[in-house]
């Protein structure tokens, strides 16, 4: 009697391997374990594998690579603000300074941007000025990005995203005998997962922790910090329009103001203690 042989096309089904899970578990295990520092500024842990010295190194790689690419304002009056405000502010990060070799540029351009990269290598774009309208506003600018280079999050984000890779191999070697479509389905709900619950609202964390920083590092400088909250409020009219915080890297205008302003008992403190006979 005849009977068929069975199809050499037929599709593997839904079968998941458990053993890469399980090695990405202790692995992740292991990393945690042997890489979490306490921050000094706000005693949260840490994830973070690379020492300070490295990061300031590919911190100043990558302001070389930027600067080569942009219109550097080597003097002038908006010139004198930035690097003047710079370095106050970080005289006033006092303890908190690790020994950075602070760098102070502004770039002309109409990109309404700043950002301080590891180790202190701090620039400003030209296009951002007018929304600062003041020395203060530019203060308050300048103390959110150089806290984040105190708080070391640059290092912290390369951490969770070497994480997020592994474990994105790790589910890719697990579904490697799944059906094609429920494999692609699980992948990207897992991308999802980790774009919405992981990656985004540690950025956002980031950004709140670094205006909170920033803001006593401001007070600290003898610069008003009621300047700040003022800041965002020009920020958002000048904005066309912001995402929806929850798919946003940073937290809403409407956020970081309410923030700002629950905040600014302890950052007029230092302010009046510090600065009040000047």
């Amino acid at each position: 009697m005849y009977s068929p042989r069975p199809s050499t096309n037929t599709r593997r089904g839904g079968g998941f391997r458990l053993l890469p899970i399980v090695l990405f578990a202790a692995y992740l295990g292991y990393y945690w374990l042997s890489h979490r520092e306490t921050e000094p500024i706000t005693g949260r842990t840490q994830l973070i594998d690379i020492s300070r010295e490295q990061e300031a190194v590919l911190g100043l790689q990558g302001y070389q690579e930027i600067l080569q690419q942009e219109n550097v304002v080597e003097s002038g009056k908006a010139h004198d603000l930035v690097t003047d405000i710079g370095r106050r502010i970080a005289t006033a990060s006092g303890e908190w300074d690790p020994g950075f070799d602070w760098k102070y540029t502004l770039i002309q351009s109409d990109e309404k941007n700043a950002f301080c990269l590891p180790g202190g290598k701090v620039a400003v774009y030209s296009g951002i000025l007018p929304i600062a309208a003041n020395p203060d506003g530019l203060a308050a600018i300048i103390g959110h990005e150089v806290a984040h280079a105190l708080l070391r999050h640059g290092a912290e984000r390369m951490a969770q995203q070497k994480l997020v890779q592994i474990g994105s191999m790790a589910a890719t070697m697990a579904t490697g005998d799944m059906d094609p479509g429920a494999r692609q389905a699980v992948m990207g709900a897992l991308g999802v997962g980790a774009k919405f619950g992981i990656l985004l609202p540690f950025s956002r964390d980031h950004e709140s922790e670094a205006d909170k920083v920033g803001l006593l590092l401001m007070a600290k400088a003898c610069f008003d910090p009621r300047e700040a909250p003022r800041l965002w409020e020009r920020m958002g009219q000048a904005a066309s329009g912001q995402p929806s915080e929850f798919a946003s890297t940073h937290p809403s205008h409407e956020t970081r103001i309410r923030q700002l302003n629950e905040w600014m008992p302890e950052a007029l403190g230092i302010f009046e203690a510090q600065c009040s006979g000047r």
